[in-house]
This record gives C-alpha cells, sequence and structure tokens, in this order.
C-alpha cells in the first residue's frame, strides 16, 4: 500500500507542477506564451529523440516518450524519478563496484563451459556469459509446492548452523512465521553463529520500525534495511531489493517467491489459498547465492576482506545429469538478464510452455515471443491470480488476456486465491524459479535472483505442481477474454503508467 502511496505523490506533485506552470504562464507571461510553448516543446521533443537513440526496448521506453510529449514537466519528472537512473546514487554505485570486485570469485569451469558450448546449451551460455554466474552440476534441489512445506525445511536448516546465516528479503513480518524464525537467531547468534539480516526498507515500512536493526543487534544479530528511505530523497529510491535467499554455513541455501511473513505460508491469508513456491539448494551453485548476498552486503557495510571463507567445498556427487545456476537480476545491467532469460526459455520451447506469474505486465518483445511459440505449436499455458492483491495491476495484467488468447496462447486464473510463484517451465527440460515477476519493475528497476535448471530430476516435481494447479484452475474462453469500448481505453491509459505499478 505504501509503494503505492508513495508513487501517486510523485504523479501528484508532477501534476501540480505541471498546470501550476501553465498557469503561471498565463497569469504572468501571457505574451511570451507562443515563445514558452515552443521552448518546452523543443526541449521535450530532445529528450524524447535522447530515448529513442538509446532504446534496446521501444515498447517500453514508448509510454515515457509519449508521457513526455504531452505533459513536458510531468513526464520528465517522472522519467527522472522512476527512470534506470542510478549514477547519483552512492549504494547502487558501490552495488556496481562490488559485483565487478566479486566477479573474479565466480570464474568458470572449464570442463562444465566445453560442455556447454559443444552441446548448444543457449540459454545456459547465455547465462554464463552475461550474467558470470557460475554454472554447476554437482547439486541436489529440492522443490516446495507452497510456503507452508517450505517453512519446516527451512527452520530445520536454521537449527543445524554452525558457523554463519545470511538472509535477504523483500519483506519481514512480524507473526508466526519471523517469530518461529527468529527464535532461532536468537539462539545460534547467542553461540557464535554470524546472522545477518538484509530487507528491503520500502518492503517492509509500514512492517518494521525504523529501529529494527537496534533491536536485533541487542541479541547479536546484524540487520541492514536496504536502501533506506529518506523524507527527502525517498521519492526517488525506485530500485529495491526484491530477492529472497538463505544461506546457512554455505553448505544448504533456499529461495523462491516466499518472503517472511504469514501469508507466505497461507497464515492468515486474505487473499484465499496463497500459492507460492519454495526451493532448497545442496551443492556448488549455493556460492552463487553466497556473493550475491556478499555484495549487497559489503556494498552497504564493508566487512569482510576475503569472502572466500563463506565457501564450502563439497565432495561427493550429487544430482550431476543437469546444470543449475542462481543468477542475479540488477537495474544496474546493460542487458535485462530477467527478460531475456524468459525470452530465450520461450524461444527454445518445442512441446509445451507453462508460466506462474502473479503480474502479466509485459512489453511487445515478450508478447510477440509467447504468441510465436503458440503459433508454431508449442503449449503456451499462463496461470495468473484468480483473486487479485492489487486492483489496478491486475487490470494491467487482464488488458493482456486478449492478444494472447487471440493468438493461441492459454490463460489460466487460479480459483482458490493467489499466486505469487514466478516459474517458468518447458518440455520437461528446463525451468527457472525465483522472485523475477513479469512485470516492468522486476524485470527493469528492482534487483531479484533466479535459479535456472536444465536437465534435473527436480524438474519433474515442478511439472507436478503444474498439473495440480492447472486442475485448480478456470481456462479462460474467447468470451472472458473480451473487453468493452470503456474498458479497453482505461487498460490502454493504465498502460502508459507501468513503471508506477
Amino acid at each position: 500500500m505504501l509503494n503505492a502511496i508513495k508513487r501517486v505523490i510523485i504523479v501528484f506533485l508532477g501534476v501540480v507542477l505541471q498546470f501550476g506552470f501553465a498557469i503561471i504562464i498565463r497569469l504572468f507571461f501571457y505574451k511570451y506564451i507562443g515563445l514558452i510553448t515552443l521552448f518546452y516543446s523543443i526541449v521535450s521533443i530532445l529528450i524524447v529523440l535522447a530515448i529513442l537513440k538509446n532504446s534496446t526496448r521501444l515498447s517500453n521506453d514508448l509510454p515515457w516518450m509519449i508521457l513526455i510529449l504531452l505533459f513536458p514537466i510531468f513526464g520528465t519528472i517522472l522519467l527522472f524519478a522512476l527512470g534506470r537512473s542510478y549514477s547519483k546514487n552512492k549504494l547502487l554505485k558501490n552495488i556496481y563496484k562490488t559485483e565487478k570486485e566479486y566477479s573474479k570469485y565466480l570464474e568458470q569451469n572449464d570442463y562444465i563451459k566445453k560442455e556447454i558450448f559443444d552441446n548448444d546449451m543457449d540459454n545456459l551460455r547465455y547465462i554464463m556469459n552475461r550474467t558470470n554466474n557460475f554454472v554447476s552440476k554437482n547439486n541436489d534441489i529440492t522443490y516446495y509446492e507452497f510456503g507452508e512445506k517450505f517453512y519446516p525445511e527451512l527452520l530445520k536448516e536454521l537449527k543445524k548452523a554452525e558457523k554463519f546465516i545470511f538472509m535477504e528479503y523483500f519483506i519481514i513480518n512480524k507473526g508466526t512465521m519471523w517469530n518461529g524464525i527468529l527464535d532461532i537467531l536468537k539462539e545460534k547468534a547467542a553461540n557464535g553463529v554470524d546472522v545477518r539480516i538484509l530487507y528491503d526498507d520500502m518492503g517492509s515500512l509500514a512492517l518494521l520500525s525504523t529501529k529494527y536493526p537496534k533491536e536485533l543487534g541487542k541479541y547479536g544479530i546484524k540487520c541492514i534495511p536496504f536502501n533506506k528511505l529518506s523524507p527527502f530523497r525517498g521519492i526517488f529510491m525506485n530500485n529495491r531489493d526484491h530477492r529472497k535467499m538463505t544461506i546457512i554455513d554455505g553448505k544448504v541455501a533456499f529461495s523462491g517467491g516466499v518472503n517472511l511473513s504469514d501469508e507466505y505460508i497461507n497464515v492468515n491469508s486474505k487473499l484465499g489459498v496463497w500459492k507460492d513456491n519454495g526451493i532448497k539448494i545442496v551443492g556448488d551453485a549455493i556460492w552463487n547465492f553466497t556473493v550475491m548476498f556478499l555484495t549487497m552486503w559489503n556494498s552497504n557495510v564493508k566487512e569482510d576482506n576475503d569472502i572466500l571463507k563463506f565457501k564450502y567445498e563439497f565432495k561427493g556427487k550429487k544430482d550431476g545429469s543437469g546444470f543449475a545456476v542462481p543468477y542475479g537480476v540488477s537495474p544496474l545491467y546493460k542487458d535485462l538478464i530477467g527478460e531475456d532469460v524468459y525470452i530465450n526459455m520461450i524461444n527454445s520451447a518445442k512441446k509445451y510452455l507453462y508460466i506462474m506469474t502473479p503480474y502479466l505486465i509485459i512489453d511487445t518483445d515478450m508478447v510477440n515471443a509467447l504468441t510465436r511459440a503458440a503459433k508454431r505449436g508449442v503449449d503456451v499455458r499462463i496461470i495468473v491470480p484468480g483473486i487479485p492483491d492489487k486492483k489496478i495491476v491486475y487490470t494491467q495484467t487482464t488488458s493482456f488476456f486478449k492478444i494472447l488468447h487471440d493468438n493461441g496462447v492459454n490463460i489460466y486464473k487460479y480459483s482458490k486465491g493467489f499466486v505469487h510463484s514466478k516459474i517458468f517451465l518447458s518440455d520437461d527440460i528446463r525451468a527457472v524459479v525465483g522472485t523475477i515477476n513479469m512485470d516492468y519493475r522486476s524485470l527493469y528497476l528492482h534487483f531479484e535472483n533466479g535459479i535456472y535448471m536444465e536437465n534435473m530430476s527436480v524438474i519433474k516435481d515442478i511439472y507436478k505442481d503444474f498439473e495440480i494447479t492447472f486442475n485448480d484452475s478456470k481456462k479462460l474462453t474467447t468470451e472472458d477474454v473480451k473487453t468493452g469500448f470503456i474498458k479497453s481505453l482505461w487498460q490502454s491509459i493504465l498502460r502508459l503508467f507501468a513503471p508506477l505499478f
């Protein structure tokens, strides 16, 4: 809710400045109104031309261009407040610098690199080349189809911690789930375990006190709120930490869509059944998570001179037939890693492509990839919530139903409640599980993480989850996706403001 309020404030200020400026001109400078109008029209055109020249995703840049041309002051304020600009933010510059520094710890195994190239594994090759993340084969991965199944396993592993516990989450909310975790963290910290918590300041703004890091510090738990909001520059701090991960002694890691709040384990959920997922990794792939966490941590507080002390060397063979690579998504990258990995999966699908996502606010590249796959005979299915958490965002989601349905993509609404899972699955071969929504904010603005898996045994469990969820969902018909003129117009207007939601 506060996220939405923040962005409404930005819009309100922009509108006030736009119309306030127009009123002042008409009252005091009416003689020069033609020259002034010409001046800021030229400026807006120059800004639009600059956007156009550097655009690699024109469909997502188009709303900016329309807004700036129609409302030069308002549109420009939005662009600078919400666009992908991080050059003046000290924390984001630190993250960029630390990512570069830590890339040396993610050197790829030559044998695996050769196997990937020799077998034309294009999706793995893209992730390896564009993210510098370590691809590994020595992993056991477990998939949990609901948060309430994930949670007991998380508690069990936390109790085993001997050296360190690293936790990074968008939301931490006091309640049954967090209290169960916190009791263990207090005990472990008292026994000398290095316990570190990183949570997003905006994601937990209405849930935790500004003094909460100090409260945890009394128990020996280190805690940092990411990209802390301030009353003076908070509305411009748009790059949030949406990642979700726990690393324990370098021996086991957890990720997926689950935040640390009761609704994620179906306690006091107001949206029916909360459909989410978790994933556990035991094996070499954990190192990617460890480096991601320490990049964020040491960009805030420089604490570790040698991060290799947190790397656990696994011995013995695990599920060696397949590949796993946890990877990070960042607004600091030139490439849109989150979207590109998804599109690469769509393009490589031959038999089927199944998707679960809470939001479906996508650009023409994604729309075209999905519809092309359907037209070449791929069974493309997308599961979205039956009960939405944000009505305006859901209206934007539904605006894509007709074009996708008319081109052969099957849309399913989860009948039991809200889907928060972010999963791609294709051909019994490839899967992505993580935090990356199919919306503007996840694909363009937030720090996210995903786990790409290929030829791993866990993929059959993800497939079973899809089968069950399809049975618990309603497949939309041609009649279901129809919209009247007024609703279509409203949906089109909302698409202009996609960066706000």
